[in-house]
């Protein structure tokens, strides 16, 4: 008879902490239980089984998403289309945390929306890759789910699949993944899914990962990789993309410390790390970091920003905030709406400028009118971005929008060469997509003080000619309603005037989910 399986034993700080974290949920049950509001786990799994009882796949045409942030983002591998799920908007008293499945048809112009049977619960922060296999698949990661009150918050571990072809959800029972968690990223690379970073954040304590995990899609099954050399630290809402060679980028991110009882220190990472696979390996779960050197004009610190693949080796990134800590008096970040580029094998970054030139006879036109002469029009040099605030406030007086640096230039020139130069206003962790060389932006979220806009409008821009954004949804602040504390700064609304980082404003005036 072979021996008994003996129990693993725990220490007595283990025994301790576990006591103490069955206190601290005892007496939070019932602290919620006195509120009326149900235990969050609960609540989670009550709609994943209502989910479940669907038993038919339901599309129709509807109008624009309501606002969110925090979504995905995707593009259908072989449609016209644009896929979005999940979500958050805070009102200024309560969230919301979506689950709608959205498709953008982009040669009808027209939203649809998906209800298939088991679908995931709602979520946001997540994680979502596209994977061109049979009719295509839509993978979906981790992410976070918050009651109304944001007094209770639950982090996802899960990993599901939407089959594009067949309109059907699956949820995958693979052991071994990563850790709950939400703010994390995950890349889309020789039929495996990357997993790196992202935090977990209880209410009384949290913790940033710089972890990597592997899902094979082959075998369906998790592996956390060995790395060794010089390895980013923990950090969320980084931007992490795949190469053309088979490595992994990462830069970036965000993430706090503990500085003593009840302070915190945020930073905010300009690093840039790539993940080589070990070229002596054969088991594929050995890989290497390496710092790598940044060229070019690179962006002034931030998180919170997007980035895209537009081509193989070139990724664009759009928007952020900076916020500064040690500034505990003034608590608007300063927020971007500029447009960079990487080049991935040079590690070198470019400032993209969009500008639309005159025809010939409107530019002799203007330039009569203005008394310039043809010869200043050889003037006009875009020089390097300095780092500066430039604070500007819409033409109702009402909304001070504070945003990042801008490029020099002879100014007087500029309006010659330049018509119609139009940006979408400064925000953070918008949608971006790229599908037959236009990329497309989504929404986001601007602060004011202590409130919030939430956008839902939706731009395009030709990556070829980079020649002018254009508008597919304008949004309509004055129907945003805000329920938080007002101030003389919060209250009152944008109106529609354009809004840009030196120019006028453009038609619309929580960093770690990012």
């Amino acid at each position: 008879m072979g021996k008994k399986n003996k129990s693993k034993k725990i220490s007595g700080i283990e025994k301790t902490a576990l006591k103490t974290e069955k206190k601290l949920n005892s007496k939070r049950k019932k602290e919620l239980s006195e509120a009326g509001e149900d235990d969050i786990e609960k609540i989670v799994a009550n709609i994943e089984k209502e989910e479940a009882k669907r038993n038919r796949v339901t599309e129709c045409v509807i109008a624009p998403p309501s606002r969110r942030l925090n979504f995905t983002l995707s593009v259908h591998p072989f449609k016209d289309e644009l896929i979005m799920f999940g979500g958050e908007f805070h009102d200024g008293q309560k969230t919301i945390v979506y689950n709608d499945l959205f498709f953008y048809n982009l040669s009808k112009r027209e939203w649809s929306v998906t209800k298939a049977p088991g679908a995931p619960p709602p979520r946001c922060g997540h994680q979502a890759a596209i994977v061109p296999s049979a009719k295509g698949d839509l993978w979906i990661f981790g992410g976070e789910y918050t009651s109304q009150s944001e007094s209770q918050f639950y982090h996802y571990r899960d990993l599901w699949v939407y089959r594009l072809g067949e309109k059907k959800w699956e949820k995958i029972t693979a052991s071994g993944g990563p850790s709950a968690r939400s703010g994390h990223r995950m890349a889309y690379m020789k039929k495996q899914l990357f997993i790196f970073g992202g935090f977990h954040d209880n209410l009384r304590d949290y913790k940033y990962f710089n972890d990597v995990h592997i899902f094979d899609l082959s075998s369906y099954t998790w592996s956390k990789i060995e790395v060794s050399g010089n390895a980013p630290a923990p950090r969320s809402g980084c931007i992490v993309l795949p190469t053309s060679d088979n490595k992994l980028l990462v830069y970036g991110g965000y993430s706090k410390q503990r500085i003593k009882k009840d302070v915190d220190k945020g930073q905010v990472h300009t690093d840039m790390f790539v993940l080589n696979p070990d070229k002596n390996d054969v088991t594929g779960v050995k890989w290497k970091w390496t710092l790598v050197n940044q060229g070019g004009i690179k962006p002034s610190p931030r998180c919170s920003s997007t980035a895209i693949l537009v081509q193989p080796n070139l990724a664009y990134l759009f928007g952020g905030v900076y916020d500064d800590d040690d500034n505990e008096e003034d608590l608007n970040g300063i927020f971007f709406n500029d447009l960079f580029a990487l080049n991935l094998e040079k590690y070198q970054w470019h400032k993209v400028t969009v500008s639309q030139k005159l025809e010939q006879e409107d530019r002799k036109k203007r330039r009569k009118e203005k008394g310039i002469d043809d010869d200043e029009e050889s003037m006009v040099v875009e020089e390097e971005a300095v780092e500066e605030k430039v604070t500007t406030t819409d033409d109702d007086g009402i909304f001070t929008m504070t945003v990042g640096p801008a490029p020099k230039t002879s100014s007087a020139v500029l309006e010659e060469v330049k018509v119609g130069t139009f940006t979408p206003c400064p925000r953070i962790n918008p949608g971006l997509a790229v599908k037959h060389n236009i990329l497309y932006l989504y929404g986001g979220m601007f602060e004011n003080g202590s409130r919030q806009y939430t956008f839902n409008d939706f731009y395009s821009l030709d990556c070829k000619k980079l020649d002018q954004w254009t508008t597919i949804m304008k949004d309509d602040l004055s129907s945003l309603e805000w329920l938080g504390s007002s101030s003389s700064e919060d209250e009152g609304s944008t109106d529609e005037s354009d809004t840009s980082s030196d120019e006028e404003s453009p038609d619309e005036m929580d960093v770690d989910k990012a």
